[in-house]
């Protein structure tokens, strides 16, 4: 049996060690990352031209199944997954950590993209914490606010006028989170739902810290999908076939 996972993110790294040996594992990586970890298995770097090239590559290698633990919000990528899986009629599972959830004393604006989460920021205040990674920053380029950019690799531009970039990669721990957002004296938090616990103490820092936070939504999984939530039960699903 032959898996492809399409990945990048720690849940698709998990999988891939649960289902490696056992089966064949291709694990296809965007290479958006300059120096990403590598899961176990066979990997592979770069896209795959659009649905109808990932329904050619699934066909020429032989697919048998088909698991998208990519990103929450690599939105193209899972639709692309979802005709391919129809075109060359292999199963398709997402694999999707659940999103994060408000709490008590948290102070979040809900925003459906990112040039929302910009506008979402007049009368804020002056310093944002921007946390929605190195794409995407041109809907921000126009703002007068001052700007802590992180990052895993450097940020494509354009981007804000008043920007610091910091290049760190998660887990961060709240410790960390908190003693970042006193030094740099911030005022709002931007951020996209990507779940899971590797960036999660930003958002507790933030409340600890009355910090208000920009909430993007994440896209929703290809209709007619079936979902799961954590690589064990990915790993089930694709032992089933």
């Amino acid at each position: 049996m032959h898996v492809l996972i399409l990945g990048g993110t720690t849940e698709a790294r998990v999988l891939a060690g649960l289902l490696h040996p056992r089966t064949r594992v291709t694990s296809s990586l965007a290479g958006r990352v300059a120096a990403p970890r590598l899961p176990a298995g066979e990997v592979r770097v770069g896209g795959f031209g659009g649905a109808e090239g990932l329904a050619a590559w699934v066909r020429e290698h032989a697919v048998d199944a088909v698991i998208d633990a990519t990103h929450p919000f690599a939105e193209r990528i899972s639709f692309n997954a979802a005709r391919a899986a129809v075109t060359a009629h292999v199963p398709l599972l997402a694999l999707r950590r659940p999103g994060w959830v408000p709490g008590d004393g948290d102070d979040w604006r809900d925003v459906a993209s990112l040039e929302e989460a910009a506008a979402a920021l007049d009368g804020l205040g002056d310093r944002v914490f921007l946390t929605t990674g190195r794409m995407g920053l041109a809907a921000f380029a126009g703002r007068p606010e001052w700007f802590l950019v992180r990052s895993v690799d450097a940020p494509d531009a354009p981007m804000p006028a008043r920007a610091e970039v910091l290049l760190e990669r998660g887990p961060f721990t709240l410790d960390g989170e908190r003693e970042l957002i006193a030094r740099h004296r911030v005022d709002v938090l931007v951020t996209k739902d990507s779940g899971g616990a590797a960036t999660a103490p930003k958002l507790t820092a933030a409340r600890e810290a009355g910090v208000p936070v920009v909430v993007v939504r994440r896209p929703p999984v290809p209709e007619g999908v079936p979902t799961v939530a954590d690589p064990e039960r990915a790993a089930e699903w694709a032992f089933s076939r």
